[in-house]
């Protein structure tokens, strides 16, 4: 059960189109706060927060050069993630051959009253 609910929170915390954005970019490569103020087009204490949360989860995390922070991604799974929400499906999934809108089959189970 633990690892559900970290897996639920985990989709909470990247569930935010600036934080998605962040991610994105991290999966090219190390960042600064400056580099994400650039494409992001938001101040750079929004930027902060973004990064704290995500930091704060363990998705991301940073080091110092010099005065710089740079951003790198901890959490192996985002990739995945985000290459399963870039993918384009083309159809629905069939709906069963018991469903009411087909008008085919009929209910597998014992029907509950």
């Amino acid at each position: 059960m633990r690892a559900l609910r970290k897996r639920v929170e985990l989709l909470r915390v990247i569930a935010h189109p600036v934080r998605i954005k962040i991610l994105e970019e991290l999966t090219k490569g190390v960042k600064c706060v400056s580099d994400f103020e650039d494409f992001l087009d938001i101040s750079q204490p929004n930027v902060s927060q973004h990064l704290s949360l995500l930091r704060q989860y363990g998705v991301i995390d940073y080091y110092m050069d010099g005065r710089l922070r740079c951003y790198f991604l901890r959490d192996p799974i985002i990739p995945d993630i985000l290459s399963t929400l870039k993918k384009d499906y083309m159809e629905e999934l069939p709906a069963p051959a018991c469903c009411p809108l087909t008008k085919k089959g009929k209910y597998p189970g014992e029907k509950r009253r």
